[in-house]
Order: C-alpha cells, then structure tokens, then sequence
C-alpha cells in the first residue's frame, strides 16, 4: 500500500543540518517527497511510498543524529498534492 504522510517536527530541528540529513537518509529508501524549513522553526517533511518504506525511513530519521534534536512529532496521512521525483530540499 502506497502512503503519504506529512510530518512536522519540533526542537532544535533547524541550523543543525537536519534537511540534509533527511534528503541523505532518503536515499537509501524508497521513498520521494521534500522537506522544508517553516518560519514558526519546525521542520516540515512529506514522505511517499510503499507503507513499510515510509515507516523505516521515519523511524531511522528518529534514530539518526539529529533525531536527538526533535522534541516533537506530529504526523498525519496527506492526499498527494504534488508528484515528488525524488527527495529533496524545498526553499523556506
């Protein structure tokens, strides 16, 4: 089953090099969809792909280094908006 999620994570998620870590960690994953810095200083992620993809790729995001940084995780299940070649890095 194919999902699509979006996730905004809270804490000290900006200026410590977590989008980079995210499109990093996507890579080996299959899974397309962005992430974004938010004005408010969460970080906005959209994921898309097989259900057991998504969820290994968000629960290594947890565990990966900047994981210790996130104080908060709201997620919720999104239509796709948007057709994601990829994974990458949108503008704030």
């Amino acid at each position: 089953m194919i999902d699509c999620v979006k996730i905004f994570y809270e804490g000290r998620v900006q200026g410590v090099g977590f989008r980079y870590t995210v499109r990093q960690i996507a890579t080996g994953y299959d899974v397309t969809g962005a992430v974004r810095n938010l004005p408010d200083g969460r970080v906005e992620l959209i994921a898309r792909g097989e259900s057991d993809e998504v969820e290994a790729f968000l629960g290594e995001i947890r565990t990966s280094a900047v994981g210790g940084h996130i104080t908060k995780e709201e997620k919720e299940a999104v239509s796709p908006v948007e057709s994601f070649s990829g994974f990458r890095i949108l503008p704030s």
